[in-house]
């Protein structure tokens, strides 16, 4: 499926949702679990038919002997799951359009349960009896119909796509709320570039996972990046979240995009079910920012927490009796003390966070110093704003290396300031194009040495170049001007192929010195380092004195026909005021 075809078939699937709007007795925030329901169901009929015939095959060839398996255990073998009859696509979307649909479908989601175990509680049941309404019975069938017209040959990583495609349309259309299941898919893509996670016999933790996308892109960096899938199998993912229904739509996103992994219900500041201390290869999050109720007496002795620091208030006695009842003042350094500290001695991790935190003070500051003293922290990277559905401000990307104080790197961080660098969507939301993603991502590459990656994607962007479509003078025009910006937006700030400073975007920040992490008071704001590109005007030291002079002298006059405007408008008041 090309892309423009996988773009229409995800805008015309969208429409179900405008279906729903239209008659279901659903909440706005609930649309969500029912499609993505249906979306799930669909791919399991599919990628079972797509097995079917392979399947029988191999039970027919070890019928009646000593090797002889059920079909389902041939099944689970081979596509993962067991599908019974009664959920099948075609059983269902031919069903009478009337109330009963809903039943079949619970029953349905119910059976694929019962025969497969790890699916267990994660497929939605009873909400489909609220989309069969006494004025509208028919509207389950129809929004079945509409999922009927993904194509049969349809591959997993379609169906990940498509399932991406809703979390983040849901997001958007819950606006703050969406934020708490869902990063965007492109600001992730951009943090597993730089994170790199390299495939086997690795374990990967995201102990705020929402619906699992950081997983999700993490696989299909691996899988564009030619692992194979014995490699591939190898690597697990494991989740911890606390919303029951988020856990829910993460079950389903690792099952459709055939990830493996676990997902735990539960609160990380007060439960640890993977005992994460040391034990991970990579972590990556977006966890909820600012949190200020954690309560502190049940952190405090938690070494995932307490071993850089725990943030605590200044007013607060150790002594006192209503320390029990003490909280954290802000728990954004719990978390990114968690992911430091749940990295094993190769481990790398890649956060989202709050720009304060770059300069938080107090017992903050204390725990980020030890940190950047440690040498754990090896990038930071400040967003554009408006890239999340849940705050218009910009984050921090946080990037951790427990081998960076090993290495050619120990006593400096690199700084990206990515402000500048996005594509608008719309009025009030931003992302990153994929070229974007891969010349940010080039960056770091460059600063580790790797010359030959920068070679590669300048080479790619020439192929695209030399093959833009000729299907009129002006769209070959403006495809090769893309790609020749692309070019440019490189070759312009690292002309020798190899990593420099560059003023606005990148610098290399060091310990000591002028403008160094010391001089700066440990902090790990990317604008304090990075700099400001100052754009030539052309004008000479004489002429700029001039046209500032002038532009004084006209806003004096400004300000003098402000004065007289303002006694007019008074004296004409009085006289109005005077007259009653």
């Amino acid at each position: 499926m090309t892309d423009a075809g996988l773009k229409q078939l995800k805008d015309n699937l969208w429409h179900s949702a405008d279906v729903l709007r239209a008659g279901a007795h659903l909440a706005a925030n609930k649309y969500g679990q029912p499609i993505l329901g249906l979306i799930f169901l669909r791919y399991a009929d599919i990628l079972f038919k797509q097995h079917k015939d392979e399947i029988e095959a191999e039970y027919n060839k070890f019928k009646g002997g000593r090797m002889e398996k059920s079909i389902k255990e041939i099944a689970i073998e081979k596509c993962g799951f067991f599908l019974p009859e009664c959920a099948y696509y075609d059983y269902i979307n031919d069903a009478p359009d009337d109330a009963n649909k809903a039943t079949i479908v619970k029953k349905a989601m119910e059976a694929i349960e019962d025969e497969n175990p790890k699916m267990f509680g994660v497929l939605p049941k009873e909400v489909y009896a609220q989309l069969v309404p006494e004025e509208e019975p028919e509207l389950l069938s129809n929004i079945v119909r509409i999922f009927k017209d993904i194509p049969e040959n349809c591959t997993v990583d379609i169906f990940g796509e498509i399932y991406e495609y809703f979390l983040g349309n849901f997001a958007l259309a819950e606006g703050k709320d969406g934020g708490t299941f869902y990063t965007p898919a492109t600001v992730v893509r951009y943090m597993v570039e730089v994170l790199n996670p390299e495939p086997g016999d690795k374990k990967f933790l995201d102990p705020a996972c929402g619906s699992g996308g950081m997983f999700v892109q993490a696989a299909r960096y691996m899988h564009s990046h030619n692992a194979s899938e014995a490699e591939q199998m190898k690597f697990r993912c494991y989740g911890v979240e606390k919303e029951p229904d988020t856990v829910k739509l993460a079950k389903m996103n690792l099952l459709l995009n055939n990830v493996r992994g676990e997902i735990t219900e539960a609160n990380t500041f007060y439960a640890d079910p993977y005992n994460a201390f040391g034990a991970f290869d990579y972590v990556m999050a977006n966890p909820p920012f600012n949190v200020d109720e954690v309560n502190y007496s049940r952190v405090a002795d938690d070494v995932r927490f307490n071993t850089y620091g725990v943030p605590r208030n200044k007013t607060k006695s150790k002594k006192k009796e209503s320390d029990k009842k003490e909280t954290v003042p802000n728990a954004n350094y719990l978390w990114i003390g968690h992911f430091a500290t749940s990295l094993n001695e190769n481990g790398r991790a890649a956060l989202v966070m709050a720009n304060s935190a770059s300069d938080a003070g107090g017992s903050e500051y204390e725990i980020r110093k030890k940190m950047i003293e440690e040498g754990i922290i090896s990038q930071m990277v400040l967003l554009p704003s408006n890239m999340f559905s849940s705050v218009t401000l910009p984050a921090t990307l946080w990037f951790f290396d427990k081998t960076k104080g090993r290495g050619n790197h120990k006593g400096e961080i690199l700084f990206v300031d990515a402000r500048n660098v996005f594509t608008q969507v719309d009025r009030a939301h931003r992302k990153f194009s994929d070229e974007q993603i891969k010349n940010l991502g080039v960056i770091t590459k460059l600063y580790k040495g790797d010359t030959d990656s920068f070679k590669e994607l300048i080479e790619e962007y020439r192929g695209l170049m030399e093959a833009a479509p000729l299907a009129s003078e002006d769209l070959e025009i403006k495809t090769k001007s893309y790609w020749q910006d692309q070019i440019d937006w490189l070759s312009e700030r690292f002309p020798e192929g190899k990593y420099r400073d560059v003023v606005g975007l990148c610098k290399v920040a060091v310990m000591d010195g002028e403008d160094g992490i010391i001089d700066q008071d440990y902090s790990l704001n990317a604008g304090r380092y990075v700099g400001v590109v100052i754009e030539d005007d052309g004008m000479t030291s004489e002429e700029f004195t001039d046209s500032l002079k002038n532009l004084s002298e006209e806003f004096s006059a400004l300000n003098s026909n402000a004065d007289d405007l303002e006694k007019l408008i008074s004296e004409n008041i009085q006289k109005l005021l005077g007259g009653q």
